[in-house]
């Protein structure tokens, strides 16, 4: 399914409109990751008056622990009913095919569909805008399979609106970059293995303690491919701590630490 971007609704009207689409949504379960998109609509939802709602995050080793610790946190300050489901890495994706993304949201978005059920909510969204809808995204296939609604971009809200709208309302976390599940960091058909997990995590934690948050590490064998947010390469590159970084990476178990010189893109790994 496409979506017709709505030009002429304003930031105002479309936020009405999605307060309206929550409103129906009762009691409604979001899937929570923490992100921007998500972290506004479990905001939003939450001020509803008479709406049954909870966010729900999942908890795996392909998840990044910084994303889990940040959505307990905002669920936390603004007294937000959370919930932690636990799960292994589904059998379907342990060697990382190229329709990971869809055969994991399928097995995840099933699991807390049992979830919503035993717990008498009867209504589970998503936070997909408007533009994630009409970008080539092959786990969405897997929430239409399974209607699980997506009320932002019913409400044809699209990122940069989001953005807008939570720092219009004061929450911090209005700039915050974007984060994937880390399975992305391996090439397809490969066995996904924890300690490869943990060391991509920790590498990329190493260069977020440096100010080089959202910043990617690709992991080919030995060879730690960095992929930098725009502007961060040349400080990178330039870094005092450069040598830190390189010693902390080895130290993870890498042996060649290098720098993509095309920066941060999404989906790099489709092209390899």
């Amino acid at each position: 399914m496409r979506y017709i971007i709505k030009e002429e609704m304003n930031l105002h009207d479309k936020l009405n409109h999605l307060d309206t689409i929550l409103t129906g949504l009762n009691p409604l379960l979001i899937a929570f990751s923490g992100g921007v998109d998500s972290s506004f609509l479990v905001y939003r939802a939450s001020g509803i008056k008479g709406l049954k709602m909870a966010a729900v995050t999942v908890k795996t080793i392909y998840i990044p622990d910084i994303e889990l610790n940040e959505a307990v946190e905002f669920c936390r300050k603004h007294k937000i009913d959370h919930r932690i489901l636990k799960m292994d890495v589904p059998d379907a994706v342990k060697n990382n095919p190229p329709d990971r993304c869809y055969l994991c949201k399928k097995h995840i978005f099933s699991k807390i569909l049992e979830f919503a059920s035993l717990n008498n909510f009867k209504y589970l969204a998503d936070g997909s805008n408007i533009e994630d809808m009409n970008s080539y995204r092959p786990g969405l296939k897997a929430l239409s399979e399974l209607s699980v609604r997506s009320p932002l971009a019913e409400a044809n809200l699209s990122k940069e609106e989001i953005r807008t709208a939570l720092k219009e309302a004061g929450i911090e976390i209005w700039n915050k970059p974007s984060m994937t599940c880390l399975l992305t960091r391996l090439p397809y058909n490969t066995l996904i293995t924890e300690k490869d997990i943990k060391m991509i995590e920790e590498a990329e934690n190493v260069l977020f303690e440096k100010g080089f948050y959202g910043t990617r590490v690709r992991k080919h064998g030995e060879i730690a491919r960095i992929e930098c947010l725009q502007g961060f390469m040349e400080k990178l590159i330039n870094s005092s701590e450069r040598n830190e970084i390189i010693q902390r990476l080895k130290e993870l178990g890498f042996r060649y630490i290098t720098v993509d010189l095309e920066g941060y893109r999404s989906g790099s790994m489709d092209n390899l």
